[in-house]
């Protein structure tokens, strides 16, 4: 079966020869240190670029270091002191605006401080997120995987934003900017670009009840490519940041960093890509939670049963168990949503006297046995349980336009799978694990 890739190679960068050389050179400017044991190479990797070793290293070994101020984030671009002076004008829900400003700035600027570092990318043609494909395409490859909903309201989210907060932003400022060069078309190419290579630097203990530290783009650390058994890991200093080996690593192996605990629909979705089954160990499938509702429903006879369920979830909803855009998340091991999902098999299974109990002994959720921290736990649920387990599970395999027997045919044959483009074989990878998983789960609720 085809490796996974952390990007396709949809086309080469423009002058490949140099424009890897000239950004190393970049890098030792900057202050990078980079290890004599490991090199950058666009032969032998996963995708585009990739970090491979040139000798045998063990756990615990630093492959580079990279100082804050090689860093480009909205603190460090030329035009952090107007981003500053126009802070509360750039507020937004996701919190990219400043960083996205300022990577509009500096990928048109020619004499930009981090003109090599874009010349890896010349005009973010590789990227080839779902967001930029067809919506037929995306469509025809994507339906019941959860990437369709998610790459619509990014598109639309990218639009308003755009529209409302950086348009009026390049007007004010026309000595900066010009609407003709800094577009939506490449507003929308630079939030793919900080989806699938920034970096978001968690908050510590004493800071949780603070907003989220803002991504920053990391040169040189994303070049390295995702695999969910990864070997490597960026660890934050207060001085820099620095790759360091997680297990050892064979002379010759390419060096993979991690991008989270991310589903291959997630994968796709926020960096163009998918890993092959059944190398994803964090694969997962969702079933919506308005499907286990539907299935519910389903299994009503009367108008009074009808109302039951209705009232049932309307009071699932106010103890915000469920909501009509939430989904249970299902992993190959664990429920990730395990309270949500015990809560409400325990509540839509209720009887009319079962159910004005519990409600009168309990009014939240606090104290409500978890039912299934595991999947293994399944089978001990009570029948009625299992069955609208198994019945949202089955309507949530309805909502794909092919059957796990389809996708199980194309896998196997090897010739065919290669003749696949590289969206249709990350589109079947993400598929085919989440059905795999929908599979899973229909057996142990049986």
């Amino acid at each position: 079966m085809a490796e996974a890739a952390k990007r396709p190679r949809c086309g080469e960068p423009a002058s490949p020869a140099c424009a890897l050389p000239a950004f190393l050179r970049w890098c030792a400017e900057a202050g990078v240190q980079l290890s004599a044991k490991v090199g950058v190479s666009r032969v032998g990797t996963a995708a585009a670029y990739g970090l491979l070793a040139r000798e045998s290293l063990g756990a615990g070994e630093e492959l580079f270091s990279i100082p804050r101020t090689a860093l480009l984030s909205q603190h460090t671009s030329a035009l952090a002191p107007l981003l500053r002076k126009e802070e509360a004008s750039l507020q937004s829900s996701s919190g990219w605006v400043p960083l996205l400003v300022s990577l509009l700035y500096e990928c048109t600027l020619s004499s930009s401080r981090w003109g090599p570092y874009f010349s890896l990318w010349p005009q973010f043609t590789d990227l080839d997120h779902p967001m930029f494909w067809g919506h037929e395409e995306r469509a025809q490859l994507l339906q019941g995987t959860g990437v369709l909903e998610a790459v619509e309201k990014d598109l639309a989210n990218i639009e308003m934003e755009y529209s409302s907060i950086i348009l009026p932003f390049l007007k004010a400022h026309p000595d900066i900017f010009n609407p003709k060069v800094h577009t939506l078309e490449l507003y929308r190419k630079l939030v793919a670009f900080v989806m699938a290579y920034s970096f978001q630097e968690t908050l510590n203990e004493e800071e949780e009840e603070e907003e989220p530290n803002p991504p920053v783009m990391v040169p040189l650390a994303d070049l390295l490519n995702h695999v969910a058994n990864h070997n490597a890991n960026l660890e934050y200093s207060p001085e820099s940041l620095k790759m360091v080996t997680t297990k050892p690593v064979r002379k010759g192996q390419e060096i993979f960093n991690t991008y989270g605990e991310m589903a291959n629909w997630q994968l796709l979705h926020m960096y163009g890509f998918a890993e092959a089954y059944p190398g994803n160990t964090n694969d997962t499938a969702d079933i919506q939670m308005s499907t286990l509702l539907k299935a519910a429903l389903q299994a009503t006879d009367t108008d009074m049963e009808e109302k039951l369920v209705l009232d049932q979830w309307n009071f699932l909803c106010h103890q915000e168990m469920v909501g009509e855009e939430g989904a249970f998340v299902i992993g190959w091991e664990r429920v990730f949503t395990e309270e949500e999902l015990s809560v409400a098999l325990q509540v839509l299974t209720m009887s009319a006297e079962e159910f004005k109990e519990f409600k009168e002994a309990k009014t939240d959720r606090k104290g409500t046995a978890c039912l299934i921290q595991s999947v293994t736990m399944i089978p001990n649920l009570s029948a009625a349980q299992k069955k609208l387990l198994f019945d949202a599970t089955m309507l949530t395999l309805k909502a794909f336009s092919s059957s796990l027997k389809e996708e199980e045919t194309m896998l196997g044959d090897l010739q065919a799978y290669l003749e696949l483009s590289h969206r249709e074989q990350f589109a079947l990878q993400v598929r085919y694990g989440q059905k795999k998983i929908l599979h899973q789960l229909l057996d142990l609720a049986k």
